[in-house]
Order: C-alpha cells, then structure tokens, then sequence
C-alpha cells in the first residue's frame, strides 16, 4: 500500500481517488522543481513531501537544487526583500553575481530541464535559468511563493525581464500577482499531516521535551514558530507578551525556529531577538537545527496560542501547523495569513503588538472560545490546506498547461 492510502483516513477515499483520476492524464511526463535550498523555509518543506507523492501517482518528478555562493545569497535576500515591498537598490556588482551564478548552473542543469515537460522555477533564486536553456521543449513555469503584492518597482522590473517568458507563473493569491503577460495561476501551499512536523503526539512526548528546554508545561504558553527574520516580527511579538503579561504574570513565550540556507540575515536578527529577551526566565528563544520537526510540533501541541505576527508574508506554513493541532492564531493582517485566519473563527488578525496583547488577554479570559476557535481552526485546514489539496492543485494545473485545458476538467 503506498502512502497516500494512508491520507484517505483524514481527507476521505474520494479525494485520493481523484488525484489517481488526474494522474493517469500525465503518465510519461518528465517534471522538474528547481529551488535554492533543501532544507529550512516553507518551499523546501513542501517540495520534500509532493516530489515523493508525484513519483508515487506515476510522474516521473526530479528535484533539484541551484547552488550560489555568499554574495549570491546576499542578493537574493536583498531581492526577497525588496520584493516584499522594501525600497532596497540592489548595486549592479551583485546584479551579475546573480546571473552569472544561474548560468553557472545552467551548464548543470540546462540537459536535464531542456528534456522535461513541465518544469517549475521556484522563487526569484534561479528565476534567470529559463535564458541559458533555450533549447527547451516543455513548459516552464514559475513558482512565486513570497507576497509580491506591493513590490518595490526597480527590483520587480529587473527580475520580471526574467520572468516574461516563462509559459505561466504561481501565485499563492490573487492580491500577490503582477501583471504578466501569460497565464498566472493560484495555488496556496498546504501541510503535511502525517509528517514529523504535525502527527498527533503523546501528551507525555510533549511534556518531555519541554522539559527538556527547561520549559514548564503547566504554565500558560504562547508559542511563535518561523525562521529568526524581520518580516516575521519576533521583537513585535516579545512587545506583545510584555503587555499581555501585565494580565497574566504566569504567561511565558516560546520563539522558535531555525536559518535556511539562502538567508544570511538570521544570525543577526537571532541576536537582536536574544538582546531584547534577555534577563526574562520565561521567554524561551531556541535556535532549532534542521531536523527538529517533532521538537517543532511539541511546543506547538504545549501551546495555548499560536503568534505568526508576520509585517509581511507569502503564506505562513506555521499558521496551518498550528491550526492543525487544534490552536487558535494571533496573526499579522497580512498576505497569506489572511486566508487562513478567519477573525473571530479560526483566531484574529492584528496588526500591532498592543492588538495581539489584546487577544492573548481575550483568549485566556474566555477560554471556552480559545478551545471553540481551535476546534474550527483545525477543520479549516483539513478542507482546505492539507497536501493532497495541493498535490490535486497542481496535478490540475499540469493537465491545463499541457493540453491547453482553459475552462474544465471533468474527473470520471
């Protein structure tokens, strides 16, 4: 039995039968991912599961992985930044470190891409790699995963000269897409519910490994789980604990996560985080390695609440994770967050510190509605955000692309 079998027991046999149904449209293609990291942020995460699922469905999918050096990175994060709305000038030396490193990889990867049918570029990373590859046969599309939605216009101008002649592009929602002109998408990303990550726990295994950060338990427990950036807020949400902490003295705050490869700001925000919470025993700052996924879904199972007080963000995989283990969300009213917190149902949307003090406060006053709020919050994502809902988003999307399907698809 393969493992989407095991996936019925939550989403039902007719969504499996389904993604079976799509599958047998693409038997013989050749597919291949192209991103900048395989470990750390949401794209690797969700390509390590559905690149394995496709091979199971009968699509022959490959995975591969650009490589660049420090000032590369620099640029990207620069370019990542910029993007998400940042009036950041990127200097024209690191602009042709940039290109020169795609087609540095290019020479790697080009025999392999050219042969595929439909190829999928994720993020501005190799967005440059469709230039040195023009010898391609299949589609290529690309994969944003950021909110682009107010761009800073020289970056977005620089890197859309790359992205034009792309066959289609991604986007997470409607609000993040930029005029382009071919046919854009919308998928949001999803979780998986039988990784590492969010498989159910025992409440014993959750106990033990707070115990094992020297963390009580018992204690009344907010929980923000990301990758140490500025985007993600992580001094708003140690401001918002303070004010919220004038209410409930017990109240500790939990920040975890870890780097990735492509992003060499961490270690300085992680520093800034560390100054900020020093000399407070109840605020825990653990910089988690790669692989700490079951450490990650025990502090979110121990949690009362879960924060993603992003200023920007594509998705926030983090708030589906939390969801899922029946939490109600504090979120910033931005980007992705928005389709996934439903104010007053699935948790509230906030846009200050003061704001998520104020629904920390409302939440452990009235804890009938945080245990309501976590119950709904879970449903949500079982409807809507789980990875077989994506795998059928872009099972769908590659019957539309190659057999130039523009209105309906009918499944048996």
């Amino acid at each position: 039995m393969g493992k989407l079998e095991f996936y019925a027991d939550i989403v039902g046999h007719d969504v499996i039968d389904h993604l079976y149904q799509l599958s047998s449209l693409l038997k013989n293609i050749k597919v291949i991912h192209v991103n900048s990291t395989r470990k750390g942020g949401g794209v690797a995460e969700i390509l390590e599961k559905l690149v394995p699922l496709s091979q199971e469905l009968g699509i022959d999918t490959k995975w591969e992985v650009i490589t660049g050096n420090e000032r590369f990175f620099h640029c990207t994060k620069s370019m990542h930044n910029a993007l998400q709305g940042n009036p950041l000038d990127i200097p024209n030396g690191l602009l042709k470190v940039y290109e020169e490193t795609n087609a540095q990889n290019a020479e790697k990867l080009c025999p392999a891409l050219e042969e595929a049918d439909v190829v999928f570029i994720h993020d501005p990373q190799p967005a440059p790699l469709l230039k040195f590859c023009p010898k391609r046969k299949g589609k290529w599309v690309w994969r944003c995963h950021i909110d682009i939605s107010r761009p800073y216009r020289p970056v977005w101008k620089y890197l859309r000269d790359f992205i034009k002649d792309y066959d289609a592009s991604i986007f997470h929602l409607a609000d993040f897409a930029q005029p382009l002109p071919h046919p854009l998408y919308l998928i949001p990303p999803s979780i998986d519910p039988l990784s590492e990550k969010n498989k159910e726990l025992e409440e014993e295994k959750v106990h033990s490994i707070y115990e094992k950060f020297n963390i009580n338990p018992e204690l009344p427990t907010i929980v923000q789980v990301s990758r140490f950036d500025r985007f993600k807020d992580p001094l708003g949400v140690i401001r918002a604990y303070r004010l919220a902490k004038e209410f409930i003295p017990s109240l500790q705050l939990i920040l975890a996560g870890g780097g990735a490869a492509d992003d060499p700001e961490t270690e300085i925000v992680l520093a800034e985080v560390k100054e900020v919470a020093s000399g407070d025993p109840n605020i825990h700052v653990l910089f988690l390695p790669p692989g700490s996924d079951r450490i990650i879904n025990a502090i979110q199972r121990g949690a009362d609440i879960i924060l993603q007080k992003s200023i920007r963000e594509g998705f926030g995989l983090t708030v589906t994770e939390g969801m899922w283990k029946g939490k109600p969300v504090i979120g910033g009213n931005t980007g992705g967050i928005r389709l996934q917190v439903i104010n007053h149902h699935t948790g509230f949307l906030v846009n200050t510190p003061e704001g998520a003090a104020l629904r920390i406060h409302y939440l452990f006053h009235y804890r009938d509605q945080l245990q309501t709020m976590g119950k709904k919050a879970r449903e949500f994502v079982r409807r809507n955000f789980l990875i077989t809902r994506h795998l059928r988003d872009y099972l769908t999307f590659m019957v539309s692309i190659i057999y130039n399907v523009e209105e309906r698809i009918e499944l048996g």
